[in-house]
């Protein structure tokens, strides 16, 4: 018995579901303390072995932690509450700017790509046993990667940039191994870590990338793999610089174990460009989507690694969805083709960001925003500026969304921004983000 709540089940897979099931509902809190092994399998009537084999299954799904003989316990957060339930409520009226989504405005007609997608499959029908990647595609995506300077090696596709990501990481890892992550970084990813089992390891991040001294503290403390994001870094806008490459090259070097993923989700949408890590360890993945630039629908997402990486990625691709679609891939190949997004996409992102950071920092508010379609601003009071966003009219994003150890902050999306909602959205932030005049009640 925990609490009011009894763990239910005879075999392994019926205790760990039921304890999710719990976990779930809210009937067991993070970081409520687990009945020690022997005690629940004496509950039960099973075998301790069996109970075992259920906490591990809850660990391996980031639902529980073990921490010796402090016993075993619901996760602080665990994977089943995701960090996209710390969302703002957007009332009637208000400009959502929270939702990290580009601006609809700027992608690109698919009618006419999947038009002729569509009539390449009438006349040649994808069939069971083709080669996963369509070999137009793979030249095309082979030729930016050289252009900017990822090395030579294999490609496949997944369904996106996590999908891409989960992959690399069940294929290196092993649950309780540690992962290096920005911080803060992408809210989806702090989820899936979890979820495979892994624990987080953060390392501070500025306008250039990834802190090398905290990088190389994180590896020392036994990390094995880190992520990292090439450009557009979901929130801050980060863009790892020449120099911060050079630095970073430098510390994997000593860490020749490291599995390193680097997500360049921005390309298409950035006008800086791109300085790869990839092959600065022998395990490495380059992942380059296109839901940013071509539409979040557009579920595909180019991997090229080191020839290990990729063959794993495709051998477990293999028993699941088998491939992504090529009718899918097909239109991408027809966008590319065409050059349905241009230059001016990124100059009218950077513009909007560039705008509203000068007129931020006219006002005296720190905020970061080197790339991509979001600008970060650093609070000292995280739910308390929400809150008088809101009441401006202004829905943001809590930083708590992206953070493990960094200090509070918001994220604002730049993409719904016009010209006339600079100045009065500048000036709601900078109202927003000072701190509550102290009351007196003399």
């Amino acid at each position: 018995m925990l609490g009011e709540y009894p763990i239910q089940g005879r075999g392994a897979a019926e205790i760990a579901a039921s304890v999710e099931r719990a976990v779930g509902s809210g009937d067991l809190l993070p970081g409520q303390p687990l009945p020690p092994m022997r005690e629940l399998a004496a509950l039960l009537d099973v075998n301790p072995n069996t109970v075992a084999a259920a906490y591990r299954t809850l660990r391996e799904r980031g639902v529980i932690e073990t921490a010796g003989r402090r016993g075993s316990r619901v996760r602080p957060k665990p994977a089943t509450t995701g960090r996209d339930e710390l969302r703002v409520d957007v009332p009637e009226g208000a400009r959502d700017l929270s939702t990290g989504n580009p601006d609809p405005a700027l992608l690109p007609a698919l009618a006419p790509a999947f038009a002729q997608a569509a009539a390449h499959a009438d006349q040649a029908p994808a069939l069971y046993g083709d080669e996963p990647a369509v070999p137009d595609l793979v030249r095309a995506a082979r030729s930016a990667l050289d252009a900017d300077g990822v090395p030579a090696g294999p490609l496949t596709l997944t369904s996106g940039s996590l999908d891409a990501v989960e992959r690399v990481l069940a294929a290196h890892l092993r649950p309780g191994d540690a992962v290096a992550v920005e911080d803060p970084c992408w809210g989806s990813v702090l989820d899936l870590i979890p979820a495979l089992g892994l624990r987080t390891v953060p390392v501070g991040v500025d306008d250039e990338g990834p802190l090398p001294a905290e990088l190389d503290a994180a590896l020392r403390s036994g990390a094995r793999a880190l992520l990292v994001t090439t450009r557009a870094q979901n929130p801050t806008g980060a863009s790892v610089s020449a120099r911060r490459a050079r630095e970073l090259r430098a510390v994997l070097g000593e860490y020749a174990g490291t599995v390193l993923i680097e997500d360049d989700h921005g390309h298409g949408i950035v006008e800086l460009p791109a300085h790869p890590l990839a092959g600065a360890t022998p395990h490495w993945a380059f992942v380059r989507s296109v839901s940013k630039t071509y539409g979040p629908d557009l579920r595909l997402a180019v991997l090229a690694g080191d020839t290990r990486t990729v063959d794993l990625v495709r051998g477990r691709q293999r028993l699941g969805p088998g491939w992504v679609s090529r009718l899918l891939q097909r239109a991408v190949v027809s966008l590319w083709a065409d050059g349905a997004v241009g230059p001016e996409v990124a100059a009218s992102y950077s513009k909007r960001r560039g705008r509203l950071l000068d007129a931020l920092a006219e006002r005296g508010v720190t905020a970061h925003g080197r790339s991509g379609m979001n600008v970060w601003v650093p609070v000292p009071d995280e739910t308390g500026a929400v809150a008088r966003l809101l009441q401006s009219g202004w829905a943001v994003a809590p930083g708590a969304r992206f953070r493990l150890d960094s200090p509070p902050a918001i994220r604002i999306t730049v993409s719904p921004l016009t010209d006339a909602d600079i100045v009065p959205l500048a000036d709601a932030v900078a109202a927003a983000v000072r701190p509550s005049p102290a009351r007196s009640y003399g």
